[in-house]
């Protein structure tokens, strides 16, 4: 009986569900599109799961979840381990390539920089505020010229000429592409044009004054648009690789971190079986006025418990369910047509410092587990079978 590994990528435009053995081969793959109930599709990603693998050949020793909705989801599942994107994309691009120092990673509706140094995450930059180079930019760009997504990069490499798009916001950018037309360009061109201002765009909002060094790794869905990865090897006059599982690196990422977690810990799994919990969940919001934003913030609630939360640019809200339990009380007890929430004056401070070490990674802290995992399996190596012991560097790296 194999031991199975599950990751669940939640993110907003596609959900990925991926399954890894003992050896970190790839046994499940699913990739969806993201409708808004991912409740469901994670229900209708484990069925498919179910379907096309024998139960009396596997067992689930461990769940892990990432992307935006990794709350919600990893709640729901029973997950070991519930850790963000940064570090589910760094762990599985160090794995397939350990000389990976860059990952440009660019998915449904953000954009994400990670810089990597002996195999840890030591840097990254997020765009989530402008969709201009995102997937969702390019699907609604090559239905408009009516050109199926999976050839509009290829047409790119097609062009003769050069034409220069403006690529710092999607209105811009569109604007400039129906000017370009009515001056005759040819779309093959103007995909072109829009591929290269894509990633100036990236290079300008998240590269800025960061040096590049190392194997440069592009991943995420766009990375399949072969007009986007020509437009980075020609900005930064390199090899850029596309590893074979781009589109799904998160949820094998956290998979890895999951069977990691698991090991470390010597642990049972707490996920809760393929029969997803019957159990009725709420979702109500509010509008936080603590700045010129005015959010509207969406709660999760489950038996009475806030067990998600999500649509606050700074984070705060989010991150106080995380660590700061009066906070995420105190959001539960707030109703929709109520008085908005009042934080203590500490409350508040704690809040905004845990916003800005959210998604960062403390280099000496990761060196420690790196450390501890190492004489971990030194010690129990006799336990471990051949292949396990192939590979023990799984482990290791962040």
């Amino acid at each position: 009986m194999k031991n199975l590994y599950l990751g669940v990528d939640i993110g907003s435009v596609s959900i990925n569900i991926i399954a890894i053995d003992e050896e970190n081969k790839l046994q499940f793959k699913l990739y969806t599109r993201n409708s808004g109930n991912p409740i469901e599709l994670v229900k209708k990603g484990l069925v498919k799961f179910k379907n096309e693998m024998n139960p009396k050949d596997y067992k689930i020793k461990g769940v892990g979840v990432t992307g935006s909705g990794r709350q919600l989801i990893g709640y729901v599942l029973g997950a070991d381990t519930v850790k963000n994107e940064i570090t589910a994309h760094a762990r599985a691009s160090t794995y397939y390539h350990p000389e990976a120092g860059t990952i440009f990673e660019i998915g449904g509706q953000d954009s994400k920089l990670i810089i990597v140094e002996d195999g840890i995450a030591v840097d990254f930059a997020m765009n989530t505020v402008c969709a201009a180079g995102t997937g969702s930019f390019l699907d609604h760009q090559a239905e408009r010229l009516g050109i199926p997504i999976e050839d509009f990069g290829g047409l790119a490499l097609e062009a003769e000429r050069d034409v220069r798009i403006a690529g710092r916001c999607t209105v811009f950018a569109e604007s400039d592409m129906i000017s370009k037309q009515q001056y005759g360009f040819t779309k093959a061109e103007i995909i072109k044009g829009l591929s290269e201002a894509l990633v100036r765009n990236y290079m300008n909002n998240l590269v800025r004054n960061r040096v590049l060094e190392g194997e440069y790794i592009f991943q995420g869905g766009v990375a399949a648009n072969i007009g986007i990865k020509a437009a980075f090897e020609e900005e930064i006059d390199s090899e850029v690789i596309v590893p074979k599982h781009h589109d799904v690196m998160g949820a094998i990422g956290i998979a890895m971190l999951a069977k990691r977690d698991i090991k470390r810990n010597n642990q049972e799994s707490s996920f809760r079986g393929f029969d997803l919990t019957e159990e009725e969940f709420e979702t109500t919001s509010f509008e936080c006025g603590d700045c010129a934003n005015n959010c509207e913030v969406i709660k999760v609630i489950a038996d009475g418990r806030v067990i998600a939360v999500t649509g606050d640019r700074c984070g705060k809200w989010a991150a106080s369910l995380i660590t700061d339990s009066s906070t995420a009380a105190a959001l539960s007890s707030n109703k929709k047509d109520g008085p908005k929430p009042e934080l203590a004056e500490s409350d508040v401070d704690e809040s905004e410092e845990i916003e800005v070490e959210l998604y960062k990674v403390d280099p000496e802290k990761e060196k420690k587990v790196m450390k501890e995992l190492k004489e971990l399996e030194e010690h129990g190596e006799e336990e471990l079978d051949e292949s396990d012991q192939d590979e023990k560097e799984d482990s290791v790296y962040v």
